[in-house]
Parts: structure tokens; sequence; C-alpha cells
């Protein structure tokens, strides 16, 4: 009798402590409002930083079609953006 009265106290206990931990983060997680406030404010949102994006991309393609178009390994270059030539795109 005393175990399963250990048992159901335990039980509870675990349940209390749960049901805390999930009110608590229900009152903590922010509304879907906020969360639509909160991607506008992300960086990728501002104008700028989408430019920077964007140019960033065009010159990783820039450089992936150059070195799919070559024997050079561009992986050997000190800058990326400048066209090399010599030994194996070292630079002397």
């Amino acid at each position: 009798m005393a175990f399963l009265r250990k048992m159901l106290i335990t039980v509870a206990l675990l349940g209390a402590g749960a049901g805390v931990g999930l009110a608590l983060l229900a009152i903590v997680t922010p509304g879907e409002q906020r969360k639509q406030e909160m991607l506008k404010e992300m960086a990728l949102q501002d104008p700028r930083s989408r430019e920077e994006m964007a140019k960033t991309q065009q010159l990783l393609v820039a450089t992936l079609q150059e070195a799919a178009t070559t024997q050079e390994n561009v992986a050997w270059r000190k800058n990326w953006m400048v066209s090399e030539g010599g030994a194996g795109g070292r630079s002397p």
C-alpha cells in the first residue's frame, strides 16, 4: 500500500511539474502577430542585405562556372574574385 501511495505522489508531482512547464512555455511563446513582426525585422528582409546576398550568390555562381570551364584549380587562388593565370592558379 505504501508503494502505491508513493507511486501516486510521484506521478502527481511529475504531472504538476510538466503542467507548470507547459504553462510557462505558453506564456513566453510569442503570438502569431508578434511572429510576423519578428519575421519582418529579420536581416534578409532589409533591401540592402538582400542586394548583398544576391551579389554574393552571383559571384559564387560566376566562380563555379569559371571553375567548370578551366583546367585551373581555383581553390588555390588567394583572391577568388580575380582571374589568375599561371601554374595551378598559384600566385608567384
